[in-house]
C-alpha cells in the first residue's frame, strides 16, 4: 500500500524563480510551520548530494531530520530522501514544476511516508493529516514563493 500524498498549485512567478526558491531548502521555514530551523550542511550551491539538516516539531514532539537532494533537474524537478530514521520519514519527496503561461508555474509537491517502529502504528494518522493539509500546504508554498 502506497503512503503517498501530493498537492498542486499555480504560482504567479516564472519557473526559474520558483525553482531557485524551492531548491534553497532554507526557505522551508517560510511555508512549513513544523520546520523550526533548517540549514544547508554541505558546501556549494544546491544540487544532487546537497544535505539539509532541520529541527522539526510534529504533534508537540521535536525531532532532528536530514534530507539529501537526489535529483536536481533545473528548472523542472527536485527530489530528496530523508537520511534520518525517525518514527515517520520521507524516503522519497520532491517538486515537479512546469510553465503555466503568463510567467506562472504549476508546482506539484509529492511525498511518500514510511513508518519505523512506533511510526508504523501512527502512519495512517500522519498520512491522513498530511493529505487533509496538502492543498493548504501548497497554498503556503505559493504565498511564500510569490513573496520571495
Amino acid at each position: 500500500m502506497a503512503h503517498d500524498w501530493s498537492a498542486t498549485t499555480t504560482i504567479n512567478r516564472p519557473i526559474d524563480q520558483v525553482f531557485a526558491f524551492l531548491a534553497d531548502g532554507t526557505n522551508d521555514t517560510k511555508f512549513s510551520p513544523r520546520v523550526q530551523k533548517i540549514e544547508k550542511v554541505t558546501d556549494g550551491p544546491p544540487g544532487v548530494g546537497t544535505v539539509y539538516s532541520s529541527s522539526v516539531k510534529d504533534a508537540g514532539m521535536k525531532t532532528s531530520r536530514e534530507f539529501k537532494l537526489t535529483e536536481f533537474e533545473q528548472p523542472t524537478k527536485i527530489r530528496w530522501t530523508e537520511l534520518t530514521k525517525n518514527a515517520i520519514t520521507v524516503p522519497d519527496g520532491g517538486y515537479d514544476l512546469e510553465p503555466a503561461g503568463d510567467g506562472a508555474t504549476r508546482m506539484t509537491i509529492l511525498n511518500t511516508f514510511e513508518g519505523h517502529g512506533f511510526g508504523k502504528v501512527i502512519l495512517p494518522l500522519a498520512l491522513r493529516g498530511a493529505k487533509k493539509d496538502a492543498d493548504a500546504f501548497a497554498g503556503r508554498i505559493k504565498a511564500a514563493a510569490e513573496a520571495y
